[in-house]
């Protein structure tokens, strides 16, 4: 929402946005949660207390149905080694960390000190949370810090920067890894782009689908998550 609205039109703004964020109708998205496997306790609890401490920001959680499609992914690849750029409160983090092998790695990064602050916590509390490395700091700066290879590199930060962490993630991903961005549909505004978030995502998209060196599918669960491999 821009700065200077009324509050008369904030309730009609959040309504567009709750009702563009789910791709399919409510009924279908619950059955399919009600048909995956259901979350540990700790990531019920957290959820809890991220819907608790951050209001409509919670939003941004991956949420149970893509958090086990990054963990089913990280399974049957059987990586040792996964970027996540995007930390929030550590949802997603601990869902990829619990498919990661004992001696696997995963190293996340945030600029936010209170989301990171709720991350640490459940971190601790986690039985993966030993495999969770967390970088407090620009994530191009963490990402141009590591060396490669990972295995997975997940993308879920602010849209303005894709582009460039999309390269980043193509010097860091091994040969035979996966590249999976979240938010790429941006609740359909990809559609008729106003804002300049709007703007970044169609233009991500657009570049990542000239790109001749990968391949790539967008997948229309949740907001959006796009996977993309080398050729």
């Amino acid at each position: 929402m821009s700065r200077g609205r009324g509050r008369d039109q904030r309730p009609a703004t959040q309504e567009r946005e709750q009702r563009l964020l789910t791709l399919v109708p409510d009924r279908i998205e619950r059955y399919a949660m009600a048909h995956t496997t259901p979350l540990p306790p700790l990531l019920e609890e957290l959820v809890v207390v991220t819907h608790e401490r951050f209001g409509r920001q919670a939003r941004m959680l991956s949420g149970q149905l893509e958090g086990t499609l990054l963990q089913m992914l990280i399974a049957s690849m059987q990586a040792r080694r996964v970027l996540e750029i995007g930390t929030f409160t550590g949802f997603a983090a601990q869902m990829m960390a619990a498919a990661l092998p004992d001696n696997g790695e995963l190293i996340t990064c945030d600029i936010d000190p209170k989301a990171i602050e709720v991350a640490r916590r459940f971190f601790e509390r986690s039985p993966h949370g030993d495999k969770i490395s967390l970088h407090e700091g620009p994530a191009l700066e963490t990402m141009r810090s590591l060396e490669p290879p990972f295995d997975l590199i997940f993308i879920d930060a602010d849209k303005e920067s894709y582009i460039a962490y999309y390269e980043e993630a193509l010097r860091l991903i091994l040969p035979t890894g996966l590249i999976a961005i979240d938010n790429v549909l941006w609740s359909g505004r990809v559609l008729d782009p106003k804002e300049e978030s709007d703007r970044a995502i169609v233009a991500f998209n657009e570049y990542v689908s000239r790109d001749q060196r990968i391949t790539n599918v967008v997948l229309t669960i949740r907001d959006g998550l796009m996977l993309v491999r080398r050729k």
